[in-house]
């Protein structure tokens, strides 16, 4: 004899809460649900819009600086720890969660071109234009909670003194080497100065006499130095994935890779304009994006750099700085247009674009007429991803950090369950009919400032025109005479190896 019975979880029926509503159950047979859907596809309509109505970016600003930003750091020891270097030579390490100083590191007489922290965290390196490289004791993840002291300032455990401006430094990720790069690209090891001396004696590091500059001049000496041409190089950038791998930008708009298990550089790419920036993919460690000087960022393979894998659009001016995030699927980019933009690792647009009304121009006016035109011309010069991935941080000329979600619409804070699984349904829900015109119109528009708006139309015009010209030309030739050139290899001169 065959006994039916009815079986029921307990989570299915019982109420979160008191005041919640007894919840009712479903059949979810196609049959018996005849108009599904057309309630989800009402219901991506809504979730695409409410993403819209909750899109609230910026978090805050962080105020100190005196100058420019003009580099960051991440510390990838501390999860809430950025540093920032001015051009007055200002260095500061920053609370994120705070949003306030923790600690100062003063010494440089210039501007400060590049900051990098050690793989362990402790060591903190940095270089500027007045010709030295230095390196600065770290403080302790505890210290990050300490209460403000009246003296906030850290100890400096070396100095480099070189011939030449440095632009910019990157520490290996597994080991003891940095590069700095300037006139040539230097390789340089910090365990070559003898740090322990400042551990067991601080007060060595108050005295100014011969002995500590004999030292110090000693000690500053590469260990190895790459040279090809005679151009500065403005970054470098080691390999995630291969500790003895780097990449170096320089202002002969050139791209070149250096393996630090050979005397010579590997291999060299020319461009039509200069690239500002470099940055890995932590994922993908072969690959790497550039940010240029034409409003746009190349993704190359470094193991064929004939052809970009995907070329990355939407700036109007040139993109400053770039940055993966450490999921390796999307970067962000920052430019001298003043804007912030955050790009799919292997998507030619945007997906967001960030701005502030601090961050750009407009005019105030009253019954028609013009009274005064504000100009802020604040532009960014560098961003860095948060080491979890959740935050973008920038820094711009008008001496603030700026503190966005990489995720406009995301809720902080603590989220229930129920919470959690509405927000993944209407998350799921607008992906199955992100295809339909409605639904994709809303989910792709962003407000643009006036002055971005209408140089991207005017950018969009010119590039029109270009292309026509190109078929006129085309059309009016020998068959064949005038081959169609890829996007992808266009801005691209030749690969010198």
């Amino acid at each position: 004899m065959k006994v039916k019975v009815i079986s029921r979880s307990t989570d299915e029926f019982t109420r979160e809460r008191s005041n919640d509503l007894q919840r009712v159950f479903r059949n979810f047979d196609p049959s018996l649900r005849t108009q599904e859907k057309a309630v989800e596809y009402v219901r991506a309509l809504n979730a695409a819009k409410m993403e819209k109505i909750f899109a609230r970016p910026f978090v805050g600003a962080m105020d100190g600086h005196i100058d420019s930003v003009s580099c960051m750091a991440k510390n990838p020891n501390h999860l809430k720890g950025i540093f920032s270097g001015s051009m007055d030579g200002d260095i500061r390490l920053w609370d994120i969660a705070s949003r306030r100083t923790i600690c100062q590191f003063p010494g440089h007489q210039g501007a400060v071109r590049g900051l990098t922290a050690s793989t362990d965290g402790r060591i903190l390196v940095s270089c500027g234009t007045d010709c030295t490289v230095r390196l600065w004791n770290v403080p302790l993840a505890t210290g990050m909670e300490s209460d403000d002291s009246s003296d906030n300032s850290a100890k400096q455990l070396a100095a480099y003194v070189w011939k030449n401006a440095f632009w910019a430094v990157d520490h290996q990720c597994d080991g003891n080497l940095f590069a700095t790069a300037g006139a040539q690209v230097d390789i340089w090891d910090h365990n070559r100065f003898d740090l322990n001396l400042f551990r067991f004696f601080p007060s060595f590091l108050n005295y100014r006499n011969l002995t500590c500059h004999f030292l110090l001049e000693n000690r500053s000496q590469p260990v190895n130095s790459f040279e090809w041409g005679k151009d500065t190089v403005i970054s470098v950038r080691f390999n995630p994935g291969e500790p003895n791998v780097l990449a170096t930008s320089a202002s002969d708009r050139s791209i070149a890779i250096y393996d630090l298990r050979m005397s010579s550089p590997t291999t060299k790419l020319i461009m039509r304009t200069r690239t500002n920036s470099i940055s890995w993919n932590p994922m993908e460690p072969m690959n790497f994006t550039a940010a240029n000087e034409d409003c746009s960022c190349y993704s190359y393979d470094a193991r064929k750099l004939d052809e970009a894998k995907c070329v990355h659009k939407d700036h109007v001016s040139a993109v400053m700085d770039i940055d993966y995030s450490p999921t390796g699927r999307e970067f962000v980019t920052g430019s001298y247009d003043r804007t912030i933009r955050i790009f799919q690792y292997n998507g030619g647009h945007s997906r967001e674009i960030y701005h502030t009304k601090r961050m750009q121009r407009y005019t105030l006016s009253t019954n028609n007429c013009v009274l005064t035109e504000i100009c802020h011309q604040h532009r960014v010069f560098c961003v860095k991803f948060s080491c979890d991935g959740s935050y973008v941080i920038s820094g711009s000329d008008d001496t603030n950090l700026r503190l966005w979600k990489a995720n406009a619409s995301e809720q902080l804070g603590v989220l229930l369950p129920r919470e959690r699984k509405n927000h993944e349904y209407r998350e799921a829900v607008k992906n199955r009919y992100k295809h339909l015109p409605e639904v994709k119109r809303i989910v792709r528009h962003r407000h643009l400032p006036k002055p971005i708006f209408k140089a991207s139309a005017l950018r969009r015009i010119m590039i029109d025109a270009e292309r026509k010209k190109d078929e006129r030309r085309r059309a009016h030739s020998a068959p064949g005479s005038i081959p169609r050139e890829s996007i992808r290899k266009k801005r691209i001169i030749k690969e010198i190896e």
